[in-house]
This record gives C-alpha cells, structure tokens and sequence, in this order.
C-alpha cells in the first residue's frame, strides 16, 4: 500500500499545495478556482483526486502536499464513504496539522444527521478540524476559500508565527444550524 507522506519531498520556497478530494466532484473545482484566485503572497498549486491512493505514475514528480482536504457532501452516503476509504492512504504523519475535513450540505433540511456526526467522530479520532461550505453561493465559496488559504498558510510554514491555535480554532469551527448540532 502506497501513503502519502508530507515529509518525502523538500519544500519549494514560497509554494504551497492542497490536495482536494471529492468523490462526486461537485464542489471541488470551483472551490479550487477560487483558492488560486484568491491568493496573491504565495504561489498556491491546487491538485484535485476523486480518492486515494494517488496513481504511482509521476509520484516523482508530484510537488508536496501541505494540506489533505476531504470533501463531503452529507447528502451523499458513498461521499462519506470515500472520504473513510481514502484515510487508510494517508500516513500518520498527515494528521499533525496537514489534514482537514469540509462538508457541504450540512444547512440542507433533508441531510441525514448521522452523517454529519460520523464526520465529525472521523475528525476528533484524527485531531483534524472540520469546515462547513456553503457551495451554493459565490460567497459561500469565498469563504471556503479563504479559511482553506488560512490553514494552508499555517500548514505549509508560511505563516508568520503570530498565527495562534485560537486563531486556527476560529478558522476551523463548523457553524450549523443548533437543530442539526446535537453534539
């Protein structure tokens, strides 16, 4: 079985990379459109997968991945189902700041709760914070985008130090809707 590991490859100087998987692709790209817009300090390369493992071919010449970011839509049981599968890929190393969950879907009435707190068990089990995204809207995707950006800059060593865990814990705290918060 093939990990993925943050520490294999030297980092480039002022390049950061996320990894967003998203099985059904719904969110995925225009959430990337909106991080490489965004940014403008460091050059962000943005790489998408449906799961993992990543193919073997071009591993070498892969760049490093600062931040895994899992993708799922409650809305969908085989969404969530990919995101379990695809942890087994990611060597334990990833889980000290380098992976984050985002949800979509989670204001939507017909959702299945359970699946919103089994992301949330999944999170907790690997210290991982968990985003909620509004993907329905241009600015909910700003959103997405910018606290994505936050915790890649932190993830990836280029932020500066005054960069607190209070200030990650603000970034990273999923607001949904208290009839769905029964945590």
């Amino acid at each position: 079985m093939a990990l993925l590991t943050p520490y294999n490859k030297i980092p480039e100087l002022n390049t950061a990379t996320i990894l967003l998987i998203e099985n059904e692709e719904h969110f995925q790209t225009k959430l990337a459109d909106a991080i490489v817009q965004q940014e403008k300090d460091i050059n962000v390369n943005v790489r998408l997968a449906r799961k993992l493992p990543l193919p073997l071919e071009n591993g070498d010449t892969r760049p490093r991945v600062d931040l895994v970011v899992f993708v799922a839509s409650l809305r969908s049981e085989r969404s969530l189902q990919a995101v379990k599968s695809s942890l087994n890929y990611l060597a334990s190393d990833y889980y000290l700041g380098k992976v984050c969950f985002v949800v979509t879907d989670a204001r939507c009435g017909t959702v299945s709760q359970e699946r919103l707190s089994s992301v949330r068990r999944l999170a907790a089990l690997h210290h991982c914070p968990v985003l909620c995204a509004e993907h329905q809207t241009e600015e909910g995707i700003a959103m997405a985008a910018t606290r994505l950006l936050a915790i890649l800059k932190v993830s990836a060593g280029a932020s500066p130090m005054a960069t607190t865990a209070l200030y990650l814990s603000t970034l990273t705290r999923c607001t949904v809707p208290s009839d769905l918060d029964h945590d």
